[in-house]
């Protein structure tokens, strides 16, 4: 008698890898890296930080967010980022800097990030379709210790500092294809950003879904608004 997995294998040969985002996708940042953790950190640096003004903060820094015009991974980048959500709060003064450099750090820590509750489950039905499974993110995480760290059973797992190019840049998809030792056309990507994942992906003719967990971009497609739909959105067969 075959297998389920056999059973499955046969049934979506032209699936054979899937490749996820990590940040907004499977894990999201606790506590310690929202908006209260940073009244408590720009405390220890003499600031006064309101965490009501974090929302609106972290917007204005996302839109004046510049990426490195080659697309290299830069930490500079980062901490200019976390500075501007640091003085947007209350913090601009000496010490927003430091209190940067300290919460771009934290980023950094495996402990303060909790796992989506559909992760796992997700994860773990894929492998019962045969599929190899893959993590590319732009971060200077050690992503084979927060693999471990957070028990997802991937086959590989590549961050943007580590690799040195960060998304959407092709080489980063690329390095992933090639561990997984898949080809893009039968390769799917799942992230939350349109340009990072969905049109970095699409470039090199991944098929890819928009994680909309916030529900922000209500009429793009293909999209999902949580990892339970995934497998039938990559058109899994139902057990």
């Amino acid at each position: 008698m075959l297998s389920t997995c056999q059973r499955y294998r046969g049934a979506v040969l032209d699936l054979e890898a899937v490749l996820f985002d990590v940040d907004f996708t499977l894990v999201h940042p606790g506590p310690e890296l929202g908006p209260e953790g940073y009244g408590r950190l720009g405390e220890r640096h003499g600031l006064t930080l309101d965490p009501g003004r974090y929302d609106a903060a972290r917007a204005a820094a996302i839109t004046s967010l510049k990426r490195h015009p080659e697309l290299r991974h830069d930490d500079e980048i980062w901490i200019a980022f976390t500075e501007e959500i640091v003085r947007g709060m209350g913090g601009d003064a000496d010490g927003a800097r430091a209190c940067a450099e300290e919460m771009t750090a934290a980023w950094e820590s495996h402990e303060n990030f909790e796992l989506y509750e559909d992760a796992l489950p997700v994860l773990d039905e894929l492998r019962g379709y045969g599929l190899r499974l893959g993590l590319v993110s732009n971060t200077g995480r050690d992503l084979e210790a927060f693999v471990l760290h957070h028990r997802l059973e991937v086959d590989v797992a590549i961050g943007s500092r580590a690799h040195g190019f960060t998304k959407p840049a092709p080489t980063i998809f690329r390095a992933a294809l090639e561990a997984l030792e898949a080809p893009p056309e039968r390769t799917a990507m799942v992230g939350d950003s349109i340009e990072d994942d969905v049109e970095g992906a699409t470039a090199l003719g991944m098929k890819a879904i928009l994680l909309d967990r916030d529900r922000r971009h209500p009429e793009f497609a293909p999209r999902l608004e949580d990892l339970y739909g995934l497998p039938a959105a990559l058109g899994l067969p139902r057990a």
